[in-house]
């Protein structure tokens, strides 16, 4: 999020600096699914394009069941009238990431890698940020800083915020494979979200690989869950082979659903998961984020350009709630429903998915709002 906040305010001619604790571009396994707002937002920026040339367009996604195959589709094409991209991209974050560095390079806007953020102080007229390089510490000074410093937000703490809410008790296993799924289970999208006799799975795709959601099974504990002999069975039972399958990575991870009480402290502005943490069910974490940067951008903008900066307390008037209500409570609905182990529970519950992907005016509705367009509006029309 710091890199598109960082690219929208070069664009409105204000000077950024981003400090990185890391010393490279990250590349390990995170978000991969791109709602269509998102990238008509990104498409001020020009990386919308070149973004969607890395990734794969997804017209459908599914709720299925396995190993019988029954399925309710959700077709994107509805939503045509409502965006410029009715699809959801399949695209590794870090591709999107590399796009906002090399931009941000152009312009000549800096960016510290190795900087770990140590403190703050606010004073009148902004902040100043400690900060090591190397163990060196350095002191920054800015009118505004924007915490987009991720869960573990350390500029969060920094102004005594705190992230209310809960975690869920179980762990998600998250595992790259190279093996085409697509070629053995007839009629999958390029999202899928599995019920299995065992518990659940998603299965998503990517240009050269599927990420594949995982959980540990009753009884097993996530240590034994991790083992290599634990997550072969595991995909063993999504698609039986002779050979076993090559897993690329493995990256298991708790579920969270919590949110600050406000996007403001002063001078110090937070967004993405330093605000808020939601299940990753829906992908709607990093959209969520970004959604967060261009509001916040643009009223941040207009107080470089005169405006009261009261005119920021707006922000968390309109991205919080969607964030509880929208984000939050979209995500919780996904991950109750793939969680529920009833089978004439989840029988019924596909049955009304697939009444309301079979009605139009139904699948408008419910596809705006699983999609972010409904947050997004809702965002806007608070004053």
């Amino acid at each position: 999020m710091g890199l598109t906040c960082a690219a929208l305010l070069s664009d409105a001619g204000i000077p950024v600096l981003v400090a990185e604790a890391t010393e490279q571009r990250a590349r390990d396994l995170r978000a991969s699914t791109w709602h269509p707002p998102t990238l008509d937002l990104i498409e001020s920026l020009g990386v919308a394009a070149p973004l969607i040339s890395r990734g794969l367009i997804s017209p459908t996604w599914q709720v299925r069941m396995h190993p019988s195959g029954e399925r309710a589709v959700f077709d994107l094409g509805i939503l045509a009238g409502e965006t410029r991209h009715p699809y959801r991209l399949q695209c590794e974050q870090q591709e999107y990431c590399g796009l906002l560095e090399a931009r941000l390079a152009s312009a000549g806007c800096q960016v510290r890698r190795g900087a770990e953020f140590l403190r703050l102080q606010q004073e009148p007229g902004g902040v100043v940020a400690t900060v090591s390089e190397h163990g060196v510490e350095q002191t920054l000074h800015a009118p505004w800083l924007i915490g987009a410093d991720g869960a573990r937000s350390a500029v969060r703490s920094a102004v005594g915020l705190e992230l209310a809410g809960s975690t869920y008790p179980e762990t998600t296993i998250l595992a790259t494979v190279n093996f085409p799924f697509e070629e053995h289970l007839p009629g999958l999208s390029n999202v899928n979200y599995c019920w299995a006799p065992e518990g659940t799975f998603s299965l998503l795709r990517l240009p050269s690989l599927w990420r594949v959601s995982l959980y540990a099974d009753d009884g097993e504990s996530i240590g034994d869950a991790l083992r290599p002999a634990a997550i072969e069975a595991k995909l063993q039972r999504i698609v039986p082979r002779a050979e076993p399958y090559a897993v690329s990575e493995v990256r298991p991870y708790r579920i969270h659903q919590r949110i600050v009480p406000t996007y403001r402290v002063g001078r110090v502005l937070l967004a993405g998961d330093a605000a808020h943490l939601n299940s990753p069910s829906g992908g709607m974490g990093m959209n969520g984020g970004i959604h967060d940067a261009f509001n916040l951008c643009d009223k941040l903008s207009r107080v470089f350009a005169g405006a009261p900066a009261g005119l920021l307390d707006l922000y968390t008037r309109q991205r919080r709630p969607v964030a509880e209500e929208q984000i939050l409570g979209q995500a919780h609905r996904n991950r109750s429903r793939m969680q529920e182990r009833d089978p004439a529970r989840r029988r019924a519950t596909l049955s009304d998915l697939q009444a309301i992907a079979a009605t139009p005016e139904r699948a408008h509705d419910y596809l705006l709002q699983t999609s972010m367009i409904t947050g997004l509006r809702q965002a806007e029309a608070v004053a």
